[in-house]
């Protein structure tokens, strides 16, 4: 394969995908050529990838590099290269000169696009460069420098600061303004950024919608990034909370859910007859007046035609001459209620939303967002007076109760396998500042004329970034660690997430939230290898032709190896149980092996917790350690009743030390 070993030097990545066929080679062509990108359908196929959900990103150890999938801002203050030497001798990237791409540094080492279809972008830039914004956002919040004073317009204001700022940036662009991201490119970017010598890759991206491993070029990237060592870390999606809504699950992967942190933006509203109420979202603007005329978008429309969608302000639906000057209340159909409020010369807007209100959006022009039911007392008081009055005031930051898991954020069961859970692992993806590009206005809609170096946003691609610095922080200290070792490292370390505020349990937070300084040293680690991974894609039916394209090699005959232990076939540092029946009872048994990293001499003592109507037994009971590297074994017996009141329970198996707790969560659940 065209895929060079890894070293010591951590590396991030980042990129966006859409659709792939590699045009003029056929499937022998490219088994005979030995190369990475793998002929996936007989035509292109495009996949819907979210806003907030276009790059891929790979990190590199100390000192790092970083990699983004729609562009980086390479004068941006989070990649100076201040105090950086040299690239490493294990660099063997590239970075050329590009349109509206200055250069490159010490610390951004490398730049690439790709765009293999040869068909220009007529909205984007053949560069590197970030004209979206995401890129910028994700890699600064990995790996940015230390910046001072960063703020958006005061808000969150502070020293703005990557997850490992000793990490070097490598951009590979994939994904494009208009026609998106295609598998082809996707792979092509894995295939470069192995061969440059990445450590760790994290995809901020959604969409796809793949539950056959074999089919999705993310799956088939991270696979051959795992065969060298490297980890792969990925967003969850942004379907929350749809039940199954879980993306990027296949099980090399480490899968991201977005947690809250403790901080919101509330627009205040106040209305004419003294009433007070707390909007969210994100506007810059001071009142210029103490009251404006307040008026209901469907009782402005343009004409009788447009009254329906003047109540959502939609464009071309609101008569000029009746909202100059006024605040307009409208209901959520599409985004860009604020662009179309401003250019026919409102004041400002009060968008009414049947969606969960736990982020704040950016708008162009005074606004709040609120719910239904504040959103029924807004419109009573327009109807209850002939002259409605309101103000918006500019936003505000509040403390607020975290973690939670976001709304938006993409929920199991995992539907690409009900033995193992997904999302991984939750991390902070709520209102998150961060870089930001000087070619996009803070909203992207017409008319906007905010420019910021720092900006606020809001999804599992800001998650995901927490993660894979994380990932390269725990590499730095234990560079030979598998990508199964890190991972198991992050998941049985993390925060538990109370479920009282997250009903759907594990299927929103995984294994629980980060927490990088207890990664570091878990005490036991759950291993995992290439052949590990393909004993279990055995168990799940997968032919011998479909593992093929995932290892990269010309067959695969699963009737000729050794099946893999227990329910799952694999050695996860998570426990899952689908029941088959709704009547009868189910008894099955895990089979894990632990490996000693914590102290040479140990000893460990189960601790079980066991939700109703669910009996978990573990033998042995207690693992004793005489030297470091030592391997253990034990089995996990989970007995379960039917599910009456509730399609998912969930417990807890810890393996508690006198210095570490290594925890991993039993989830049981019924189809």
């Amino acid at each position: 394969m065209s895929l060079s070993k890894s070293s010591r030097l951590l590396v991030f990545a980042l990129f966006i995908i859409v659709g792939c066929v590699v045009q003029g080679m056929d499937r022998d062509e490219n088994e005979e050529k030995n190369h990475f990108i793998v002929f996936l359908q007989n035509k292109p196929v495009l996949n819907e990838v979210d806003a907030v959900e276009t790059h891929l990103s790979v990190l590199m150890s100390v000192k790092k590099r970083w990699v983004d999938s729609n562009g980086i801002t390479p004068t941006a203050d989070s990649f100076r290269d201040d105090g950086f030497g040299p690239p490493p001798k294990k660099w063997k990237g590239t970075c050329h000169h590009f349109a509206n791409f200055t250069a490159c540094n010490k610390k951004l080492i490398g730049a690439r696009y790709f765009k293999l279809d040869g068909n220009p972008d007529p909205s984007d830039i053949l560069s590197p460069v970030d004209t979206d914004g995401h890129g910028t956002h994700t890699s600064s919040t990995a790996t940015g420098n230390a910046v001072a004073g960063a703020s958006l317009s005061g808000l969150a204001e502070g020293t703005a600061r990557g997850g490992v700022p000793s990490a070097r940036v490598a951009m590979y662009k994939v994904c494009w303004a208009s026609s998106g991201c295609s598998d082809m490119d996707i792979l092509a970017a894995f295939d470069a950024a192995i061969q440059d010598g990445v450590d760790v890759i994290s995809i901020s991206i959604g969409g796809g919608g793949f539950n056959n491993y074999s089919d999705d070029s993310i799956s088939i990237g991270a696979f051959h990034a795992m065969k060298k060592g490297i980890i792969t870390v990925t967003s969850a999606g942004n379907g929350g909370p749809m039940a199954g809504s879980v993306v990027n699950h296949a099980p090399w992967i480490v899968t991201v859910a977005a947690s809250s942190i403790d901080r919101k933006f509330i627009s205040p509203l106040e209305l004419g007859n003294g009433k007070n109420i707390s909007g969210v979202g994100i506007n810059i603007f001071n009142p210029k007046k103490k009251m404006y005329p307040l008026v209901s978008g469907g009782d402005v429309a343009r004409n009788s035609e447009s009254k329906d969608t003047a109540s959502f302000c939609l464009e071309d639906s609101l008569d000029p001459t009746k909202v100059k000057g006024s605040l307009v209340f409208c209901k959520l159909l599409t985004w860009g209620a604020d662009s179309v409020i401003k250019s026919v010369g409102a004041n400002g807007v009060i968008i009414q939303s049947d969606q969960f209100l736990d982020n704040a959006d950016i708008f162009m022009a005074p606004a709040t967002m609120v719910s239904s039911s504040v959103g029924t007392i807004i419109y009573t008081y327009i109807k209850s007076t002939r002259t409605p009055t309101a103000v918006i005031y500019k936003t505000r930051q509040l403390k607020a109760k975290a973690p939670m898991v976001a709304s938006f954020s993409s929920r199991g069961p995992n539907p690409g396998s009900h033995r193992i859970l997904k999302p991984d692992i939750a991390a902070p993806g709520v209102n998150i500042l961060a870089g930001y590009t000087p070619l996009k206005s803070l909203t992207g809609q017409k008319g906007d004329t905010q420019y910021s170096k720092f900006t606020i946003m809001s999804g599992t691609s800001m998650a995901c970034p927490h993660v894979a610095a994380a990932a390269a922080y725990v590499k730095s200290f234990h560079p030979l660690w598998s990508p199964a070792a890190i991972r198991s490292a992050l998941l049985t370390t993390t925060r538990p997430i109370s479920r009282r505020l997250n009903p759907e349990g594990e299927f929103a937070y995984g294994a629980g939230n980060l927490n990088p300084s207890k990664a570091i040293s878990p005490g036991l680690i759950y291993d995992l290898n290439e052949m590990s991974y393909i004993q279990f894609l055995c168990s799940e039916g997968y032919t011998g032709s479909s593992i093929a394209v995932l290892a990269g090699t010309k067959s695969i005959n699963c009737s000729t190896l050794i099946p893999g232990h227990g329910h799952d076939s694999l050695n996860y540092p998570t426990f899952q149980l689908s029941l088959r029946s709704t009547k009868q009872p189910m008894t099955t048994t895990f089979r894990r092996q632990v490996t000693n990293v914590g102290q040479p001499v140990s000893v460990y003592n189960a601790t079980i917790k066991a939700p109703p109507g669910v009996k978990i037994t573990v033998t042995p009971t207690t693992l004793s350690f005489s030297r470091l590297l030592q391997k253990r074994s034990f089995k996990v017996v989970v007995k379960a009743s039917p599910l009456q009141s509730a399609k998912m329970v969930s417990g807890s198996l810890a393996w508690v030390g006198d210095r570490h707790v290594v925890r991993s969560p039993i989830v049981v659940y019924s189809p």
